[in-house]
């Protein structure tokens, strides 16, 4: 009897364990500006993340990041000179399992510059945004927040600015299977997103 309850609490504590694993807000938890790489077929891009301005989306994104849910998913939106989206749709065109939505933080000060990453959401819901993200390629002050809410903007791409322009410069049509406008006609897919290692504080 005695084996067996302690079968049962070990492997409830490793359930518990690995729950807290896959939720952002204990990945890197004391890091303020925690950094991803986001590997595509294109070349990889690395982000910064601003946990002070944005914790709530911050966390959210590094939830799917740890899950692994960004893995093998496609770059389905690119607009030339104002924006490129992902985060949604597998390879296979199925949809990216969402967590719950998340409170808008688009009032944080952080704006849709050139460069920066931001939620999407749906239009009529400032409180949907999810699972998928974009990266703004251009001061898009219409994304911001005025008499309504806006994108939050929750950090800011720091190396690999020129795939970015390479992936912005493809051919893009419409897509029977998402139903968009502005999908890439070659496949180009996030291989996969990975945490950086902290930066550690040199003490001598």
């Amino acid at each position: 009897m005695f084996r067996i309850s302690l079968c049962i609490f070990t492997l409830l504590l490793s359930l518990q364990v690995h729950a807290i694993k896959n939720k952002g807000q204990y990945i890197q938890p004391n890091n303020i500006f925690p950094k991803v790489r986001i590997e595509t077929s294109m070349g990889n891009i690395i982000l910064e993340l601003d946990r002070y301005k944005a914790q709530i989306t911050v966390d959210n994104f590094l939830g799917y990041v740890v899950r692994e849910q960004y893995n093998g998913t496609l770059i389905h939106r690119v607009e030339q000179d104002y924006l490129i989206q992902a985060g949604g749709f597998n390879t296979n065109y199925s949809e990216v399992e969402p967590a719950p939505p998340i409170f808008n933080e688009s009032g944080n000060g952080l704006k849709n510059k050139t460069g920066t990453i931001a939620m999407a959401k749906q239009l009529s819901d400032a409180h949907s945004a999810t699972n998928q993200f974009f990266i703004n390629l251009n001061d898009n002050t219409n994304l911001d927040p005025g008499n309504s809410w806006g994108y939050a903007v929750f950090g800011e791409v720091i190396e690999g600015y020129e795939v970015l322009e390479a992936i912005s410069a493809v051919e893009v049509g419409y897509s029977d299977k998402l139903g968009y406008p502005t999908v890439p006609k070659k496949m180009i897919t996030i291989i996969r997103v990975v945490v950086l290692e902290e930066e550690k504080e040199d003490t001598q």
